[in-house]
């Protein structure tokens, strides 16, 4: 045992030649050392108190409430963990931190309050020996930093940078490199279509590769420090928990596609690709993988992933599910564990899995295209690659079904008062009244400032929430919602369950429609046994209602 404190211990980075090891922990309000934060937890849990005092906003984050500890930064010295001090109790909710190579320079996001609820998001330098904090970027100009990642000679920082937009203008996104030796302005660094999402340095502070989305697949980008020149490394498939050599001559990484689960590689200079052992091969798949696309009303082309079972034929056409992807800032690109289309594909469906408008790794530009998060625009791509597809004759076109979670969740609500074409939906975690949603998330100071108010935007409101149209839903629809969720509150799915539950007119045990409620999870199912439970319980609703004389 090296540490333990009374918050817990997590996410450590470890400075690559001094090996100083950070660490994230909490405290409780107004404990001025370990000793007095422990003996505060004790009273706590022995009197059994629950109550927290906010004096501010946030007060919750994901799944769990802000206020009775608070997030805090720790080194590990020789004596045991040093609380590197400060008053850190919005500025380091859930934080990404990197560390120099000589352990004495750390940079990390900062979460600061700002008038009216609003919260910036801004980058910060600590010093770590003294805990001293230089404020590098506020979070008050506009812009919205993440993914920093400071160079290991202390020189440069990176980091992605983000405008926060408005109701009228759309995000975008930009990489952007510091020169901490000046004041100077950053440097923005041209990445074109690449939606960045991990930085990383090579050991000589020579090259930053940069990995994110791009057009359904990822990217590796090298960088090189100083002239900020950039090529492609690779640009086949999604690469995540990304190192880099000494010299910037090898990457390693874990690679990932819609057909494959995460596996180690070696990336070289060259853009060659070297699989690493792993500790299990690749799974067998009950079926392929298909690129396709589609042109949109406006002219665009769309495009996503189809997953078609083995044996499906103009014979023995195959049902169809199409995903919704959640975010809705984000892409189907890679494996995932929790929405798996292989799952329902061995049960002898195609998954279509479509990057509509707001995906990412496609520009800024494909934001804009359905900017403030219009539902509409967002269908009419889905449903011009869904046509597509179903002209296959492998596929049967008259038995579909419309999933999605989060964002797709919403959209599978909206989707489900503006369609019959699908005989069953499934929404996970969707949000149903946007002006409830809007204020009650934990992210209520971003949606405000995103979307305003009905009162602000009453067109929007009234084209966009999906509860305005609960009297046109004719399809069986299964609601799905974790307790815990602070991001799409469970009132989301308690009031969209007694709106289908209050205007069923037949007899109750002839509701057509479900609720799958789980008290201990958050916005994700990520217990083994409720993930199972959450697998079958969809795929059965699912074969109820499109193939039910095909039930296992």
């Amino acid at each position: 045992m090296v540490a333990r404190t009374p918050g817990g211990v997590s996410a450590p980075v470890v400075a690559r030649d001094s090996g100083t090891v950070l660490f994230l922990g909490s405290r409780s309000p107004d404990a001025p050392d370990m000793e007095a934060d422990r003996a505060a937890r004790k009273d706590r849990a022995e009197r059994k108190l629950n109550h927290i005092l906010h004096d501010g906003f946030p007060i919750r984050h994901w799944d769990h409430e802000l206020g009775d500890a608070w997030p805090r930064l720790f080194v590990l010295d020789e004596d045991g963990p040093r609380d590197l001090g400060g008053d850190t109790r919005v500025e380091l909710v859930e934080p990404t931190v990197s560390v120099t190579a000589d352990g004495r320079t750390a940079a990390t996001t900062w979460r600061v309050r700002r008038r009216r609820g609003r919260v910036g998001h801004g980058l910060a330098l600590l010093d770590i020996g003294s805990g001293a904090v230089r404020v590098l970027a506020t979070g008050e100009d506009g812009y919205a930093y993440s993914a920093p990642a400071i160079s290991p000679d202390g020189r440069y920082l990176a980091a992605v940078r983000e405008t926060e937009g408005d109701f009228a203008t759309p995000m975008t996104y930009t990489l952007v490199v510091f020169d901490l030796g000046t004041q100077a302005a950053p440097v923005e660094v041209p990445v074109g279509d690449v939606y960045p999402t991990q930085l990383a340095w090579s050991g000589d502070s020579g090259t930053l590769v940069v990995a994110g989305d791009l057009h359904g697949r990822g990217s590796v980008l090298a960088v090189a420090a100083g002239t900020w020149a950039v090529r492609t490394l690779a640009d086949d498939a999604v690469y995540s928990s990304v190192r880099v050599d000494r010299t910037g001559s090898a990457v390693y990484a874990l690679r990932s596609a819609v057909d494959r689960p995460p596996h180690p590689v070696r990336l070289d200079a060259d853009g060659t690709v070297t699989e690493l052992p792993a500790p299990d091969p690749a799974p067998a798949l009950p079926g392929t993988l298909h690129d396709v696309t589609a042109t949109a009303p406006d002219g665009q082309t769309v495009r996503g992933w189809l997953c078609v079972p083995h044996g499906a034929s103009a014979a023995h056409p195959a049902p169809v599910q199409v995903w919704i992807h959640g975010g809705p800032f984000s892409s189907w690109n890679a494996w995932s564990w929790r929405w798996c289309p292989w799952m329902a594909v061995a049960r002898g469906y195609a998954v279509l899995l479509p990057d509509p408008a707001l995906s990412t790794g496609y520009g800024s530009d494909w934001f804009a295209r359905a900017w403030p998060h219009r539902a509409a625009a967002v269908w009419s791509d889905v449903e011009a690659l869904l046509d597509a597809v179903l002209t296959r004759p492998d596929l049967d076109a008259e038995r579909t079904a419309c999933l999605g979670g989060s964002f797709g969740g919403y959209m599978t609500n909206w989707i489900a008062g503006h369609t019959d074409r699908f005989r069953a939906i499934v929404t996970h975690a969707g949000l149903w009244a946007l002006d409830q949603q809007h204020t009650t998330t934990d992210g209520a100071h971003w949606k405000s400032t995103l979307f305003g108010t009905p009162a602000d935007h009453p067109e929007w409101y009234a084209q966009n929430s999906p509860h305005h149209f609960v009297d046109r839903i004719t399809t069986p629809m299964l609601v799905v919602h974790g307790n815990r969720d602070y991001r799409v509150p469970v009132s989301e799915a308690l009031r969209l369950w007694w709106d289908l539950v209050s205007r069923f007119d037949g007899e109750p045990e002839e509701l057509p429609h479900h609720f799958l409620q789980f008290t201990d999870e958050n916005h994700w199912i990520l217990s083994p046994g409720n993930a199972q439970t959450w697998y079958e319980v969809v795929l059965d609703f699912v074969d109820r209602h499109v193939r039910p004389d095909h039930r296992p």
